[in-house]
């Protein structure tokens, strides 16, 4: 019998919902759209398009792929973070939910300056820097990660979002003293690797077995780039200028004592939108300007 849109969709939805999957209409609609070329914001006309048998079968495929723990942003390579859409691939963690409070502090920060220099450390796909760049006309950003195929990914995210003008990508490993060419900066912000040696051993199938363990792995406490980021780059903030990190659930405090090891003030914890204490922020002399 010949399917439409709709039919897939509908399909797809049981099978995500059958296997207890946390958002089965979200899964299912943007598979089924990715799936069989559809406007996933249109869906009404989706019960008139009908359908081949081939694609049927292909949008079954990665439903097979995905329940069987391959990340949904990998199979339809691109994400959506902060309202905006983000290419995604291997080569960088899937942009998530949890980070964009951090993303509106720096926003929030940056409009205050004028031109504010932002250097966003360990990038990724860049979606923190990126953003920043979109929502504030005269930001300018540099972007750094070791991984040159993050860098890839950080460079094409930019260039598609039209902030490329404004974006330099910089490869360099921030255990390491900065290059010496980076200049000052406005605000420093890291969403680096935080997984500790024994949480790596928990995590998620669909994290563990696909998303880069270069990226996620904090060394055995899961502090190691706090430090060297604090040592070693801190000293790239203008006086006042401010450092902001994202941290795991029970890292805050840990964080907010190697911030105050390395001479930063008016240290505050600051919860992400689901109330979870994981931003820490602090300044490269007294703060003039809080972020309550």
């Amino acid at each position: 019998m010949t399917k439409t849109i709709n039919d897939v969709y509908m399909e797809l939805f049981r099978r995500f919902k059958e296997a207890d999957d946390p958002q089965p209409s979200l899964a299912a609609r943007e598979l089924t759209a990715y799936a069989c070329k559809a406007d996933k914001d249109h869906t009404a006309d989706w019960g008139h398009v009908y359908l081949d048998d081939a694609t049927v079968d292909y949008a079954h495929l990665l439903c097979d792929r995905c329940l069987d723990g391959e990340p949904l942003a990998y199979l339809l390579g691109e994400w959506d973070f902060y309202g905006l859409t983000f290419q995604v691939d291997k080569n960088v963690l899937i942009p998530r939910s949890d980070t964009e409070r951090l993303c509106e502090l720096v926003i929030e920060q940056a409009q205050k300056k004028v031109s504010p220099r932002i250097l966003d450390l360990c990038c990724g796909s860049g979606c923190i820097g990126i953003a920043a760049a979109y929502h504030v006309d005269d930001a300018h950003v540099a972007a750094v990660d070791n991984s040159e195929g993050a860098l890839r990914v950080t460079r094409e995210n930019a260039r598609r979002l039209g902030v490329q003008s404004r974006f330099v990508a910089v490869n360099a490993d921030v255990r390491l003293r900065p290059p010496g060419n980076m200049g000052r900066f406005d605000i420093i912000v890291s969403n680096p690797p935080y997984v500790t040696r024994a949480e790596m051993h928990q995590l998620d199938k669909s994290v563990y077995n696909y998303e880069p363990h270069e990226a996620l792995y904090g060394g055995v406490d899961g502090l190691d780039f706090y430090r060297t980021i604090c040592a070693n780059w801190g000293s790239l903030l203008v006086p006042g200028g401010v450092i902001l990190f994202e941290c795991g659930w029970q890292q805050a405090t840990d964080v907010a004592a190697i911030l105050e090891e390395n001479r930063f003030a008016g240290i505050s914890i600051t919860e992400d939108l689901s109330g979870v204490p994981r931003i820490v922020y602090g300044y490269n002399t007294d703060p003039a300007d809080p972020l309550e």
